[in-house]
């Protein structure tokens, strides 16, 4: 049975008013819309719920390339090249985004008031999440972060500090920096450099946990599918604290719960 587009509308209200969601405020989501489909949710009356709730501020999501635009296929396209991050983000960045950050593995698109702001210099460095990508301007503009079906895991925050901290355990090398060409939706092309985040066993849940020992993470349930937010400026500071006290951190240990990344 599919849920009715107001009933939709007035469970996304509730939801990220009671996960402290400012309306006016920036909001980046993570998703995964596979048990909210089964539910009888539609992507589009969810998407719509929230963009409007969001629309006194501006609505942040992923749209990452990475496994289609490498060395061998070196151009990202702002408008053409789709977005592996979920079929929120998908639809997100072709209905409803009006910019999405110009980097081909890492990008963004957004929709309100700051987005130029938040996603005009994302090709400009060769770290993928260094302080004016978006991932780095998250904290600068205290925004919220939202995982919606989703673990921590999906954190790309983490990458942010890790890479401004340790670069030198987290990414590839300098002299290893790839070469693209990345053409926005005006048809502009750049030519830019960006290293690869290496593929290692990391453990992001610790800082979650963090945070909830804290109090400083909120969680709710929309039809069985878990969601929780927190302030990026939080998430910064104990993922930054436990990195200068111990720059590889976030590396998995033995018995640790980890992910490939």
């Amino acid at each position: 049975m599919t849920v009715s587009d107001s009933s939709t509308k007035e469970e996304v209200t509730c939801l990220l008013k009671a996960l402290g969601i400012p309306r006016d405020g920036v909001l980046l989501i993570h998703s995964s819309f596979k048990d909210l489909s089964r539910a009888g949710y539609r992507v589009e009356s969810v998407l719509v719920g929230i963009i409007e709730y969001m629309s006194p501020g501006t609505l942040l999501m992923p749209t990452m390339s990475w496994r289609a635009v490498n060395p061998e296929n070196p151009l990202f396209d702002e408008l053409q090249t789709p977005s592996i991050t979920g079929i929120l983000t998908e639809i997100f960045r072709t209905e409803y985004a009006t910019r999405r950050s110009l980097h081909p593995t890492h990008s963004v698109a957004g929709h309100g008031r700051l987005t130029d702001d938040l996603l005009a210099f994302h090709h400009l460095d060769e770290k993928p999440c260094w302080d004016k990508s978006p991932w780095g301007l998250l904290d600068d503009y205290d925004a919220h972060v939202l995982l919606l079906g989703v673990e921590m895991d999906s954190c790309t925050l983490v990458h942010h500090v890790e890479q401004a901290i340790a670069p030198e355990l987290y990414l590839s090398p300098p002299e290893a920096r790839e070469r693209y060409i990345c053409r926005d939706r005006h048809r502009h092309e750049i030519e830019m450099y960006t290293r690869r985040t290496l593929r290692l066993p990391r453990n992001f849940w610790q800082f979650e946990e963090m945070l909830v020992a804290e109090g400083k993470v909120r969680e709710q349930m929309l039809a069985g599918t878990r969601c929780r937010s927190f302030a990026a400026k939080n998430m910064v500071r104990v993922i930054a604290d436990t990195l200068r006290h111990c720059p590889d951190a976030i590396i998995a240990k033995p018995g640790q719960r980890y992910r490939m990344m």
